[in-house]
């Protein structure tokens, strides 16, 4: 049960990354690659600290 759980930890925190990035770099693109970049990465560290918050949380 123990594997289980850390499991979907790591899933959760992947699928977190990859949104709050792809969200970042979507609303980044409009001002240019850099920006794009940048609001991607600053959206992957937004995503990582949601993810975890909720892990926290709720398993």
């Amino acid at each position: 049960m123990h594997n289980q759980l850390k499991t979907m930890k790591k899933l959760i925190i992947l699928l977190s990354i990859s949104l709050y990035g792809w969200i970042g770099w979507w609303i980044g693109s409009h001002f240019g690659l850099w920006i794009a970049y940048w609001s991607c990465f600053a959206g992957s560290i937004i995503g990582v600290v949601k993810a975890v918050r909720f892990n926290q949380r709720n398993l």
